[in-house]
């Protein structure tokens, strides 16, 4: 594998991690910004944005999934990240919420870099080999978690638009590192006809279910993404009802769970698959995500917040592992319509997600009645249990 491809892969992956963290400091800010009102108000119209980019790209990733098999990876990967670059200029000079809108559907269009990404790791790996690559992919992207909060957190402190100025920026940089190191994976023996089907992202979907063994996967990963959800849509609100933290202190938390991100899936997870395998590495996982939602239902103090943040951090060994089973049902030709029906089913629910989360949310901190400002993430430990039995079934999708 050319090590200055990977290097941009994994550069690319944490470029689109800095773009969705850099916001979630600055939320509180933005609503308030275009005129939102009061904290639950604010965390309604956030969801909106959120839901909007989420809802692009259900639209869009099954659609960039399919040319990247039809036409490579490069070129699809390079505009994607091209039009991402626009979307931080216009997020820039927005001063009204329409602005903002149309910023994040355009992102959510430009959202196929991490779909053509993951396709790219899938070409150029073996079966045996994915789940540690995917779980690399994770730890860049938290890298870049780590630098979107603590850039956005940081730099709107200068101004607000500062953070969208300076993702532009790296964002454009990495177009032209990608034109110059970027090879491409897919050889074109191994391409497949782009056709009307594949404009269609339901009939898209419904092939991939179609797929012997791909259902269960899916449909795990879909479950997992609208609960873990909860996290980016609320995190901000959520921090600063309970400890009216700023900006800055919301980017610093962000950061911190950024770090422990890619400690989990660039450190601790090779270590797990090599000691307990695929299959047991995803129930820990797993455990850890239902039993970090409970806690953070009930937190009322800031330790209690830094303990439950390690178990979240924990539970992001969940994804890579589901999305390596469902890779290897597949042959390389089919990789990048895998990977577009996987991002669309994470779009859906991140579509779906904040305007339940956010619902709920307000009904418990604005609303008379109980306060509980902690409701929406115990409704997502109830979704979580929901799939405990459907991922006892992914056991033979394991590489060890």
């Amino acid at each position: 594998m050319n090590n200055r491809a990977y290097i941009f892969i994994l550069a690319t992956l944490m470029i689109d991690a800095i773009g969705i963290g850099i916001v979630f400091p600055i939320m509180p800010d933005l609503m308030d910004r275009v005129g939102a009102g009061s904290t639950g108000e604010g965390a309604f119209w956030g969801g909106v944005l959120m839901a909007s980019y989420a809802g692009a790209l259900f639209l869009f990733a099954p659609i960039i999934g399919s040319l990247s098999d039809a036409f490579g990876r490069k070129p699809v990967l390079l505009l994607a990240l091209f039009v991402l670059a626009v979307d931080y200029v216009i997020m820039a000079l927005a001063s009204v919420f329409w602005v903002l809108l149309i910023g994040r559907i355009l992102a959510g269009v430009a959202g196929a870099t991490y779909t053509t990404a993951t396709a790219y790791i899938a070409d150029i790996s073996s079966a045996s080999d994915r789940a540690a690559r995917f779980g690399m992919m994770g730890a860049a992207f938290g890298i870049g978690f780590v630098l979107g909060p603590a850039i956005g957190g940081i730099a709107a402190e200068w101004h607000i638009t500062a953070p969208f100025w300076i993702a532009a920026a790296i964002s454009a940089l990495n177009v032209v590192f990608g034109l110059f190191v970027l090879p491409e994976s897919l050889p074109p023996e191994k391409r497949r006809a782009f056709g009307r089907r594949d404009l269609n992202p339901f009939k898209t979907i419904l092939k991939a279910f179609r797929i012997p063994g791909l259902a269960i996967p899916l449909i795990c990963l879909f479950l997992f993404e609208f609960a873990n959800m909860v996290y980016p849509t609320l995190w901000a609100f959520f921090t600063r009802e309970l400890f009216n933290w700023s900006t800055l202190y919301i980017g610093m938390s962000l950061a911190g769970y950024g770090i422990l991100l890619a400690l989990v899936q660039g450190g601790l997870m090779p270590v797990f698959i090599k000691r307990f395998g695929e299959f047991r590495t995803l129930q820990f996982g797993l455990a850890s995500a239902i039993i970090g939602m409970v806690g953070f239902g009930f937190i009322s103090t800031v330790t209690g917040l830094i303990i439950f943040i390690l178990l979240a951090a924990l539970s992001d060994l969940t994804p890579p592992m589901i999305t390596a089973m469902a890779s290897n049902t597949v042959d390389e030709g089919e990789q990048g319509l895998v990977q577009g029906v996987i991002a669309s089913l994470a779009s859906i629910a991140a579509f779906l997600a904040p305007l339940v989360v956010t619902g709920t949310f307000e009904a418990f901190v604005d609303d008379e009645g109980i306060y509980l400002p902690g409701a929406p993430f115990l409704m997502s430990a109830v979704l979580l249990l929901v799939i405990v039995p459907l991922v006892a079934r992914l056991r033979p999708l394991a590489q060890s």
